[in-house]
This record gives C-alpha cells, sequence and structure tokens, in this order.
C-alpha cells in the first residue's frame, strides 16, 4: 500500500514539474502567493543576442522563506508567440507569482 501511495506521489508531482518547465497556462501550475515583497528588480547587462532565442529575465523566487535571485536565461523561440516574463503582482495587499510563460 505504501509503495502505491508514494509512486501515486511521484508522479503527482512529475506532472507538476512538467507543467513549470513547459510553460503551460498559469490554471496548470502551482500558485505561490505570500504576504512579503520581492525586492527590486536587479540590473544585469543582457548577453549578445542569439539568433532563435528569446531572452527570459532573471527573477526572484520564493523559496519558502525568502526570495532568491534566479539568473536569465535564453529560451528557444516559439514562433507566433511572445515570452511573458516571470514576475510578481500584488493583489489585496498579498504578492503572487506568475511562471515565464508564452503567449500568442
Amino acid at each position: 500500500m505504501k509503495f502505491r501511495i508514494s509512486l501515486l506521489a511521484i508522479v503527482l508531482f512529475s506532472g507538476l514539474s512538467a507543467c513549470v518547465a513547459y510553460g503551460l497556462p498559469a490554471h496548470a501550475r502551482g500558485v505561490i502567493e505570500i504576504g512579503v515583497a520581492p525586492p527590486p528588480p536587479r540590473v544585469v547587462v543582457v548577453p549578445e543576442p542569439r539568433a532563435g532565442y528569446v531572452w527570459a529575465p532573471g527573477y526572484w523566487r520564493w523559496n519558502g522563506r525568502s526570495h532568491e535571485w534566479v539568473d536569465g536565461r535564453w529560451v528557444r523561440e516559439r514562433r507566433g508567440y511572445h515570452w511573458v516574463p516571470a514576475h510578481w503582482e500584488e493583489r489585496h495587499g498579498r504578492y503572487h507569482f506568475e511562471e515565464g510563460h508564452w503567449e500568442r
């Protein structure tokens, strides 16, 4: 019985990880909402452009206790889509995190 529960947990976690990794819509990803504002974004020099890629800027990630900086990266371009960077939004005194994702 414990084996089945562990297997189910692994399958569910893998599915959630895939949603975040592949930029699926916000409703398909986990939601982070906290009462601690993120620090201001860091000023970073963007590397030289790469053909076929889009720059995804860095952002502050909540690790459960504090914010930690995640460096920007190049993501492969998707024709007909534009990249929406990861960001925090204030909503009624709470801070909601939106993962970076592609939109049409």
